[in-house]
């Protein structure tokens, strides 16, 4: 084969290897696979298949396309895939790349990227650390003083340094039985020592720029998961902010039934340990807008009791297909609290609040309307720093969701005010379950 075609199609082979990788990353299920260090019999299946169908493909195509050898990656594939799920995926996957070669008589390539997925695996098996596999580099050491100080030390080399030889070494066998078996095995081979040397190396490379590939997606992955946490973190520091400000209102609202009417004092305070054990459940930072609800039905009963229904009525117009979508805990009683205490506690004939829900566009709709003195005697409540339930929501809704939710608050003087929560549609199952997953997608699909 001539030098200047082996010299070129080394160089390609190195972006054919980028470019599969990239494209790899680019689904979604492979990145939640390529993530997770243990993994199940059936997602190394999974992973054998989506990495080893484009590499085989790239075997069809060093067939079909004249001297377009640079198509074909199954050796280096073969090892990538050994290296990152382990010994049963390299194995299962150098058998996988292996097929379309057995059609043309290259019958040696089977044995050949069996073993290099099977050595590559067993590799992954004894390597100390998990994170050395990512950080594999060519170029493991630029002193070869310090290099061999360090080996003696340890008195064996380190896992970078035996995975860099173990592709020479395996690059060595399958250039040999190129040699001997030309027609049985397909391999760059050069009687220039130089060039060979550049298959040596390029083989090497092809491997080791797949992995920062696919590494500097885990890295995103893993900065995203931080930030995940964080916002997390942020939620329900708010969230327990909220609590004991509702706590208290609601104990007020329990205490002045006690004297005069003992018996609804009673069920009041059943209810009032249904929302505690709710309050208790700090797991739950999102709930369905139907278990929401529920919450918010055992708020309002104490609330009617302490004002009479013939003073609060509550109005609920809910679209069904609305109550099964996700919303943050606890993100509507501070609105329905405002309704009741700002809009017309003060108000001699009281009043009503009116709860709507509907799915409009993709997003979820949600409007706490009430009919009382409007936003010029509650101003000062709610726009101020003691407002602290307004100013809660409008906070959790910025940290969960960022621009990706609105909030909108309408109010007239003496006809009432009317807040309107924009969210949209958590598709969870799409992230893996994960509803952090869910909202940092929202969020990263919201142009800043």
């Amino acid at each position: 084969m001539d030098s200047r075609l082996i010299l070129v199609t080394l160089l390609i082979r190195l972006g054919v290897a980028a470019a599969i990788s990239s494209v790899l990353v680019r689904a979604r299920r492979f990145r939640v696979l390529l993530f997770r260090e243990e993994r199940t019999l059936g997602e190394k299946i999974e992973i054998v298949f989506i990495m080893g169908t484009p590499i085989m493909l790239g075997v069809l195509v060093r067939h079909w396309v004249r001297n377009f050898y640079a198509a074909d990656i199954s050796f280096e594939g073969a090892i990538l895939i050994g290296i990152i799920a382990g010994r049963l995926a390299g194995t299962a996957g150098g058998v996988l790349v292996s097929i379309p070669g057995l059609f043309w008589g290259e019958w040696l390539a089977l044995p050949m990227n069996l073993l290099a997925g099977a050595l590559a695996g067993w590799l992954r098996h004894i390597a100390p650390e998990r994170e050395a596999i990512w950080s594999f580099s060519p170029l493991f050491d630029l002193s070869i003083y310090h290099w061999i100080r360090r080996s003696i030390g340890k008195s064996f080399i380190d896992w970078q340094t035996s995975f860099f030889f173990l592709i020479l070494g395996l690059e060595f066998i399958r250039i040999q039985l190129h040699r001997g078996f030309p027609r049985r095995i397909f391999a760059l081979d050069s009687s220039n020592w130089l060039v060979t040397l550049a298959i040596y190396a390029g083989t090497v490379m092809a491997v080791a720029i797949a992995l920062k590939v696919l590494n500097n997606v885990r890295i995103e992955m893993k900065l995203e998961q931080q930030e995940r946490l964080l916002l997390q973190a942020r939620m329900e520091a708010l969230q327990s902010q909220i609590n004991p400000h509702f706590l208290f209102n609601t104990l007020n609202s329990v205490s002045s039934l006690v004297r005069r009417d003992p018996d609804s004092a009673r069920e009041m305070i059943v209810k009032l340990g249904n929302i505690l054990r709710r309050l208790l459940r700090k797991g739950d930072s999102f709930v369905p807008l139907r278990e929401e609800m529920e919450f918010l039905d055992d708020y309002l009963d104490i609330e009617v009791a302490r004002f009479g229904t013939d003073k609060l009525k509550v109005v609920k117009e809910l679209e069904p297909d609305s109550l099964d979508h996700l919303v943050p805990s606890m993100i509507l009683q501070p609105l329905v609290e405002n309704a009741v205490k700002h809009g017309f506690a003060s108000k001699v004939d009281g009043g009503s609040v009116h709860i709507r829900s509907r799915c409009a566009e993709h997003r979820l709709v949600i409007e706490v309307e009430d009919d009382g003195v409007g936003m010029m005697a509650a101003a000062a409540s709610t726009s101020s720093g003691t407002g602290i339930g307004m100013l809660n929501v409008t906070e959790r809704l910025q940290v969960v969701y960022g621009d990706a939710a609105e909030i909108t608050l309408e109010s007239q003087p003496g006809r009432g005010t009317l807040v309107r929560l924009v969210l949209p549609i958590l598709q969870a199952e799409e992230m893996g379950g994960s509803v952090a997953g869910a909202i940092y997608e929202e969020r990263a699909r919201t142009p800043r």
